[in-house]
């Protein structure tokens, strides 16, 4: 899940100025928190309900990594969110259980 979350943000920054990817990561109330952010052009408002959906893709690949990574993360009891950074970019949020 986070070498496909890494290659999607890679490639989202690939065209700024100077592309990075920032990775956080916090334990909380039970749960763990690792949200990756980009610097990228963020994520089309259109494309936010879709972003899970098995075989959509706006970049190169298959358009499965994200639905089979959040499957995979529902079906332990995790959740993974995508929204856009108020800064600009992307950013995932992968949360699983800590125990």
């Amino acid at each position: 899940m986070l070498l496909n979350l890494f290659l999607n943000a890679g490639e989202a920054a690939r065209d700024t100025e100077s592309p990075h990817v920032d990775v956080t990561a916090e334990a909380a109330d039970g749960r763990v928190h690792i949200r990756l952010r980009d610097n990228g052009p963020g994520i089309a408002a259109e494309d936010l309900p879709r972003l899970f959906d098995p075989f959509f893709t706006r970049g190169s690949g298959t358009g499965l990594g994200l639905s089979v990574s959040y499957g995979i993360l529902k079906a332990v009891g995790g959740d993974l969110r995508a929204e856009n950074d108020p800064a600009g970019g992307a950013c995932f949020t992968i949360e699983l259980p800590s125990a």
